[in-house]
């Protein structure tokens, strides 16, 4: 069993690159223009005069009267702010890379798969502090932002009817681009498991299963083989002995030799 390096489907995987484009710089865009502070309070005043949720005085009234000092809901805290500007830059980053790294043919499927589960894990932060909740105030407990789940026509001041907008915009850009990370996960995995042509094509360019392939019978002295025997008989036999003849016997005068008769 191998891991296959190979893209299935590489024209879905072009598409994703597209959409995952367009959400990330659109995504770059919104939070870069609501850093560090744009409309994140004015929303949550907003509410509060309208009674939905509860209202940001209530931070500097515990700090006057030395009161415990509520915890800022995530969803109007400067933290989730900043987590989404550097996720959609961090993203960004990431898409030219992968890129790059597509063209030179160096995206392999198991990288993008602890890339993205990584990206869909910082991703589904951001929503889910978009759509936290604000408890802090019993009198005015909030499940959801107001944006998100009234028009945005219910502002008690007209001027943030605008940032409203870009709220929900920026909550539904989120939203794509998390859904875009997501489906690469199982996209990486179905293409990391080999095909039966890949597997069939990794067996024969082995070299342990090439060397299986030679059995022992195709052994050049293997008595298993129809010409090895005759032809074993032949390299290994002694070599026949020399002929004796008058001329022989001459030369083995001289040299005191007689065949057949030890010194």
């Amino acid at each position: 069993m191998f891991i296959s390096k190979t893209w299935k489907t590489p024209r879905v995987l072009l598409g994703l690159f597209i959409v995952e484009f367009c959400s990330t710089v659109a995504a770059l865009a919104l939070f870069g223009i609501a850093a560090p502070d744009l409309y994140r309070t004015r929303l949550w005043k907003d509410g509060a005069l309208n009674g939905f949720n509860s209202n940001p005085n209530v931070i500097v009234y515990a700090y006057a009267n030395y009161r415990p000092v509520p915890k800022v809901p995530m969803v109007w805290s400067s933290f989730l702010t900043n987590w989404n500007l550097v996720i959609s830059v961090l993203s960004t980053f990431i898409l030219l890379v992968k890129v790059v790294m597509s063209v030179m043919h160096l995206w392999h499927p198991l990288l993008s798969l602890f890339v993205h589960i990584g990206l869909t894990a910082i991703w589904a932060v951001s929503v889910y502090g978009q759509a936290g909740s604000d408890h802090i105030d019993p009198r005015t407990p909030s499940d959801r932002p107001w944006y998100l789940t009234k028009s945005c026509d219910v502002v008690f001041n007209s001027s943030n009817k605008h940032y409203c907008n870009m709220a929900k915009g920026s909550f539904a850009v989120t939203v794509i681009a998390l859904v875009v990370f997501a489906v690469h996960i199982p996209l990486s995995i179905y293409s990391l498991i080999p095909s039966k042509l890949a597997r069939q094509a990794r067996r024969a360019s082995s070299p342990d299963l090439a060397m299986k392939a030679v059995s022992p019978d195709d052994s050049l002295y293997s008595p298993n083989r129809p010409w090895s025997s005759g032809a074993a008989q032949q390299v290994f036999d002694p070599p026949p002995k020399t002929p004796i003849t008058p001329r022989t016997m001459a030369f083995n005068k001289l040299s005191n030799v007689v065949p057949g008769r030890k010194k």
